[in-house]
């Protein structure tokens, strides 16, 4: 029961959607989405990813009309990521640098239909292209080999850039990764392709979907010895963010998204570079399969977390929803 008059009414604000657009702080533009793409080699049809509906492993040919779509409705940038038929897999992932490698292939598509219509990156990994799964050489313990993968993340990178890519982004979470790039890179004329280093990449369950739609070879292997602790604290991940940001990172990334809000926060609050957010494959999936039995309403469930993963500081959105998104908020 209110006793005296009420000094402070905060609802005056939220009365109206005109007023609550007024005053709102967080907003959503195109022109901070990615879109992720997928390419499978030698396909006659595009392939459904079964656990992420609505996302198809394209053709070369359906790729290209992706990414006219996406620039069209003012996404910013698309990220590719190529697949090889699995007889072209083998120990190193050669087919991720090859010249003819369907990432190289694809990418070169793209520029020749979009030109630079819309920021074209490239993911900087060998796990699609290697036939264990890895991000990179494994030695005789089964572990991932750093130093010895740093120099294949570099040809990669540098094939990547000669196809057009405008930007690359390494996400094998390699330590040295960005130096190494950015001096392959320099040393091949591209000083100007800028980096996006997956500096926070957690070790997460969010990421099963995607190995799906990349036909992982990882089997029941795991990435826990590089890619950070979901229980790892703060300190640790903007440490990892300074350290690419002293080999010369353009721009660091968070992956997944919405269980590392804090992080993006902290990472906001560190770096003096733009921050991106992946907002992964099981991020996507949980929200759509929700969404197919009537739980929560798709279009303002993929809002909301939007905002959020912006709200908490990403400049960036990494997002399979970035061309839908986009066209809904054209004027």
């Amino acid at each position: 029961m209110v006793t005296g008059p009420l000094v402070h009414r905060p609802r005056r604000l939220r009365r109206t959607p005109q007023m609550r657009r007024l005053v709102a702080a967080t907003h959503l533009h195109a022109g901070n989405l990615i879109q992720p793409l997928f390419v499978g080699e030698g396909l006659a049809e595009p392939m459904p990813i079964p656990s992420m509906p609505g996302v198809v492993r394209h053709t070369r040919d359906t790729l290209r009309k992706a990414a006219v779509a996406a620039a069209y409705a003012g996404v910013g940038g698309v990220m590719i990521f190529g697949v090889p038929v699995p007889d072209r897999k083998d120990a190193s992932g050669s087919q991720a640098w090859a010249e003819d490698g369907i990432a190289q292939q694809a990418i070169a598509d793209i520029v020749a239909e979009v030109g630079d219509e819309v920021v074209i990156i490239g993911d900087v990994n060998l796990d699609e292209a290697t036939e264990h799964g890895h991000v990179g050489v494994v030695g005789a313990d089964g572990d991932v080999d750093n130093d010895a993968t740093l120099e294949l993340h570099a040809r990669v990178a540098v094939a990547q850039a000669q196809a057009g890519a405008h930007m690359v982004a390494p996400s094998g979470m390699m330590d040295g990764q960005v130096a190494a790039i950015r001096r392959a890179l320099d040393e091949s004329n591209h000083t100007g392709t800028p980096i996006l280093a997956y500096s926070a990449k957690y070790a997460s369950a969010f990421y099963g979907p995607f190995r799906e739609a990349v036909e992982s070879s990882l089997g029941g292997g795991d990435r826990a010895t590089h890619q950070q602790d979901p229980a790892g604290s703060v300190a640790e991940a903007l440490r990892e963010v300074r350290l690419d940001l002293a080999q010369d990172a353009d721009a660091v990334m968070i992956k997944p998204a919405l269980p590392y809000l804090d992080i993006i926060r902290a990472v906001r609050d560190e770096a003096d570079v733009p921050v991106a957010a992946y907002q992964t494959s099981g991020e996507y999936a949980a929200i759509e399969a929700a969404a197919a039995h009537g739980w929560i309403d798709h279009g303002q469930a993929v809002q909301e977390t939007l905002l959020a993963i912006r709200r908490a500081g990403a400049d960036i959105v990494v997002t399979y929803w970035a061309t839908a998104v986009a066209n809904r908020l054209r004027p």
